[in-house]
């Protein structure tokens, strides 16, 4: 941080020290504006605007066609997935979105999943900026700024615990960041098909949806009928929410692991102070120039054994939910549409790889949103309906001590032939019992996942 001044600030060419490069009453203007935020650890406000602005020209309003042509889809897919999966469907509505539609009804999820992570990066700027302004109690303050300083103030005391500056670094904390989330998400909203695609509950409960516009850039080149792969797209959309919706202690089971991961997350001031640097308000509403100042990773490596058991305990809840989404999807697939399995390794190679708004928000955020065992995963769950029936393999989601461990993915045999009860269970009945009990309830998983 010592070696310029964040957000703009500074001596100008000609101009007087102190004021932003950016130069004059606009800068104050939007400065000022973005700082009124007070909602928590980060201006989602503008992390909305910032991931709409994302969107540039490419979004475009739903046509009513495409809504007609999504709820028939969804409601195919339903049909489809009820003979090979004991849990009901979950979804009450369909709908179609928009990508700026996405942005809106997904927000209160990433407002959820991202707050640790600011909370983190608040930190890491009140730690550079401190540090890098160490000296202003030594009388080393450089010269340019210390004749621009009214006399008597001590800025010491200003950058001070608890000072006026370091209470201002937490608003600016919360711009930053909520720009760097904000530009993540709008580059998302580019490329998911639907509201779980990701592995995530995303959406509101209930709501199923697939987004017209990015399930046709999907298609674009396979040579295939649009209306197979929407319905594709469908049954893994319907599955996903059927999981969501009939394993009550799942979504608060996989944001906890997220929140787990997130609030260990180490951050390098260092970077965060070079990114400070690069910035300022017009910077913000600029797509542009915000993923260039935004593109460096300030998230270090998981590097303690705490970390490294939340991440793994992560990737393994995604990979069971994606494995089982996957396999299920394919199942009803293959009796109807001629290119299931096409459809299925597309599928799987765009999740493995990620594409590029994935990867900006690993960078950005910290978290990388891959099931890195998806297809160990699919397997095991597909030796469990061979073993067990739908029913046995759907019953193993009653309670989170009956899921796969991470040395079951690897070998799956053992907890297939009846490492655990779960073949035995009534799934229905499980899952009824379990509707009265807090969602989450039971002995806390080990660092190996559930059930391990």
């Amino acid at each position: 941080m010592s070696g310029g001044f964040p957000f703009g600030f500074g001596p100008t060419p000609g101009g007087d020290p102190g004021r932003p490069s950016g130069g004059g009453a606009p800068f104050f203007a939007e400065l000022e504006r973005l700082l009124s935020w007070q909602g928590g650890p980060v201006n989602w406000e503008l992390a909305r605007q910032v991931a709409v602005r994302a969107l540039g020209s490419t979004d475009r309003a739903v046509r009513p066609a495409e809504v007609g042509e999504v709820e028939n889809a969804l409601r195919i897919a339903d049909v489809w997935l009820d003979p090979v999966s004991a849990l009901p469907s979950g979804a009450a509505t369909a709908v179609a979105w928009s990508r700026e539609q996405w942005i809106e009804a997904t927000l209160p999820v990433w407002r959820t999943l991202c707050d640790p992570v600011a909370s983190k990066v608040v930190e890491a700027m009140r730690t550079g900026i401190s540090s890098g302004l160490s000296q202003l109690g030594g009388g080393d303050l450089p010269p340019e700024l210390a004749g621009a300083l009214p006399p008597g103030v001590d800025l010491g005391r200003l950058m001070g615990a608890g000072g006026p500056v370091m209470q201002m670094m937490n608003q600016v904390g919360g711009m930053l960041f909520g720009a760097q989330v904000g530009q993540a998400i709008g580059s998302l909203a580019g490329e998911v098909v639907s509201s779980t695609e990701v592995g995530l509950p995303l959406g509101p409960a209930g709501t199923a949806a697939l987004l017209p516009a990015n399930v046709a850039a999907f298609g674009e080149g396979l040579g295939l009928a649009d209306e197979e792969v929407r319905i594709y797209l469908a049954l893994r959309e319907a599955a996903s929410n059927r999981l969501y919706a009939h394993v009550p202690w799942l979504r608060s089971h996989v944001l906890g692991a997220v929140e787990e991961y997130a609030r260990g997350i180490a951050v390098d001031p260092e970077a965060v102070g070079r990114v400070m640097q690069m910035i300022d308000p017009t910077t913000l509403m600029n797509p542009e120039r915000l993923t260039e100042a935004l593109g460096e990773d300030v998230f270090a490596d998981a590097d303690t054994p705490e970390q490294k058991a939340a991440l793994a305990r992560l990737e393994l809840v995604l990979a069971l939910i994606e494995g089982w989404v996957d396999h299920v999807a394919d199942t009803a697939a293959r009796e109807h549409l001629p290119s299931a399995a096409k459809l299925r390794e597309m599928v799987r190679r765009r999740r493995a790889e990620g594409g590029p708004g994935e990867q900006i928000f690993a960078t950005l955020v910290g978290l990388s949103l891959r099931p890195r065992r998806l297809r160990e995963a699919a397997a095991l769950w597909e030796a469990l309906t061979v073993a067990r029936g739908h029913d046995g393999r759907d019953a193993v989601w009653a309670h989170p001590d009956l899921l796969p461990g991470g040395d079951d993915l690897a070998d799956p045999s053992a907890f297939v032939s009846g490492a655990t009860a779960g073949g035995d269970l009534d799934i229905m009945a499980e899952i009824e019992k379990l509707d009265d009990k807090p969602p989450g309830e039971g002995p806390a998983p080990t660092s190996d996942g559930p059930g391990s």
